[in-house]
């Protein structure tokens, strides 16, 4: 009879506590009916949709709950989206993120991507066109350079450091600093002659902004070569407002981590199958890029 009771008791305890889990599954869903995810314009729109469509109907069936994507006009727009809350979880670039984190945004990065060879970083480049003569930075030398947006990572402010440390001013150095909006619109200005050198990423030979572009039919891989190339930078964040509630932070991840096994055509398509999965990262991890955004603010100051 004792130990009947036991085990009752054990069964009604574990029963509460299923329920307390499902109550509180509930309670997070009743104030999160939608969750907005949004990123940053890497490519236009249309390749926005279709790339992070898959993964979010993915995410919507695993979190049980609707999932919208939002398709960002600029970085800033995405910064500014999770500062009034209307954006909940955020694909950023290391350098946006460090914006938003430098700009008081409450975020929380949970995850980043995997290259395949194992490694957790890129690249920012800069591009000439292949049939151009220039072969050093000196070479380029007021001529126009092509940046992306002010708050990307490899299209901005990696460029800058890169520049300071060659003892370049950007606005004085080139007759014409234009900042295009995206990776792609930089590489088209570049093509179109309308800047001789531009800033994009770039993971491998085979990895980079150029050559989905060139698997879109946009454009041609041999018309551009890399004049110089950057350190390491560490791989994009996903993150989160940090005041959603844990259990739902919690399934966020879950859901991401577990998104190469569970819907790995829609994990494949967010980067052309050139990722391996997700790793669990936070703000330590940006700490450096966070330094960089401050650095490059105050080589603004200086120059201002």
């Amino acid at each position: 009879m004792i130990n009947r009771r036991l085990m009752l008791g054990t069964t009604l305890a574990a029963g509460s506590t299923i329920l307390a889990g499902g109550a509180r599954a509930q309670d997070w869903k009743s104030k999160y009916p939608e969750l907005v995810l949004a990123v940053v314009p890497a490519e236009n729109a249309s390749g926005v949709t279709d790339r992070y469509g898959p993964f979010i109907d993915y995410l919507a069936k695993e979190l049980g709950t609707k999932v919208t994507l939002r398709v960002a006009n600029d970085y800033a727009a995405v910064i500014e989206g999770q500062r009034n809350g209307s954006i909940h979880l955020a694909g950023y670039g290391p350098a946006a993120y460090a914006r938003a984190v430098v700009t008081g945004v409450k975020v929380e990065p949970f995850g980043t991507t995997v290259n395949n060879d194992g490694t957790l970083g890129y690249y920012s480049v800069f591009y000439v066109r292949s049939d151009s003569p220039y072969k050093t930075m000196e070479d380029v030398k007021g001529k126009n350079l092509g940046l992306v947006d002010p708050n990307s990572a490899s299209g901005n402010n990696v460029p800058r450091f890169l520049l300071n440390k060659l003892k370049i001013n950007p606005e004085t150095y080139f007759a014409h600093v234009t900042y295009t909006g995206s990776h792609e619109n930089a590489v088209i200005a570049l093509q179109q002659k309308t800047v001789d050198v531009a800033a994009n990423w770039w993971n491998s030979d085979t990895d980079s902004n150029l050559t989905r572009m060139v698997n879109k039919g946009l454009v041609k891989k041999e018309d551009f070569r890399i004049l110089v190339k950057s350190d390491l930078i560490p791989n994009s964040p996903y993150a989160y407002l940090a005041d959603l509630p844990a259990d739902l932070k919690a399934a966020i991840w879950k859901a991401f981590q577990e998104s190469p096994t569970k819907a790995k055509a829609a994990f494949d398509k967010l980067s052309d199958g050139k990722d391996r999965e997700f790793k669990a990262v936070d703000a330590k991890y940006y700490e450096g890029v966070v330094e960089l955004i401050r650095f490059v603010d105050s080589l603004r100051k200086q120059k201002s």
